[in-house]
């Protein structure tokens, strides 16, 4: 027997906050990213790190958003906190290392390729990982090629959001980047769930149980937090929002990350006094 799906029983409520919390987390994680360029070999990895965090909670975040909305009319649906927050996991490790490769590799090129597809795919099994921890009288089917589109969804967005983290432009910049990465991520859900059919056991009669949004919302208040205080970080760090070194680039090409040797501050000029005493102390005895 073949389960009647809807995908948005609360309507746009889901899908727009859902696409929000994507741009979110997209847009702490590119500033964190495009800031570690800026800084020399010792920060970097901090920085790094707090992106990765960022992105992968904004993503999982996004995801169960949107999967409150989610329902099927003849089974209750639970979750597996286990799996679930596996998924959360494996989200935050796979973007990190397609994040960490770009940070110091840079956004070109072969860095960039490997990358955006480490996390595309990291997008892709947080996703699917995180469907594979739902519990309903029935199994989950799926469709192949919609399921491929999806993923290659998740590998152009996360390509994409890399290759806009390592241009160092101003903060307009990357918060048009981070709404198309949210719009492609949001996308790449979406798609799928369109490849998702659910095959039940039996006539399970009208479903009884929590509803998804009060079975999710706890799950979500740790992410939600670790997003606020991302967001405080960025607001408090000039730097980061502005995009700009407190040094001059003078052999640092777009996309790649700052050699450390230049990621100081310009020396300033001496004064007119010291250079008039080093003027008279080079003078010799039969100028005096």
């Amino acid at each position: 027997m073949r389960g009647t799906v809807d995908g948005f029983s609360y309507g746009l409520v889901t899908p727009v906050v859902a696409y929000l919390m994507a741009c979110l987390g997209g847009a702490l994680g590119l500033r964190c990213t495009t800031r570690s360029m800026l800084v020399a070999q010792s920060w970097r990895a901090g920085w790094l790190a707090l992106g990765s965090a960022a992105i992968g909670s904004g993503i999982w975040t996004m995801h169960f958003i949107a999967m409150m909305g989610f329902t099927v009319k003849e089974t209750p649906i639970h979750y597996d906190k286990a799996i679930t927050f596996a998924s959360l996991g494996v989200a935050i490790v796979m973007v990190g290392i397609g994040v960490f490769i770009v940070g110091y590799r840079g956004a070109t090129g072969v860095a960039l390729f490997t990358g955006g597809t480490i996390t595309g795919l990291g997008i892709a099994s947080m996703h699917y990982l995180g469907m594979a921890g739902m519990r309903l009288n029935g199994v989950l089917e799926y469709n192949t090629l919609t399921v491929a589109a999806s993923v290659v969804i998740g590998v152009v967005a996360a390509t994409a959001a890399l290759w806009a983290a390592g241009q160092i432009r101003g903060f307009l910049w990357s918060v048009g980047a981070s709404l198309v990465m949210g719009l492609a991520v949001s996308g790449m859900h979406y798609t799928g769930m369109a490849a998702v059919s659910v095959h039940l056991h039996g006539s399970t009669g009208t479903p009884a149980g929590d509803s998804p949004a009060s079975l999710l919302a706890p799950l979500m208040i740790g992410p939600l937090v670790f997003l606020c205080l991302a967001g405080v970080v960025v607001v408090f760090d000039p730097l980061m929002v502005m995009g700009k070194p407190d040094w001059t680039p003078v052999d640092r090409k777009p996309g790649v990350p700052a050699h450390p040797r230049v990621a100081h501050t310009r020396r300033r000029p001496p004064s007119r006094s010291t250079q008039r005493a080093g003027h008279q102390g080079s003078r010799t005895p039969q100028n005096r």
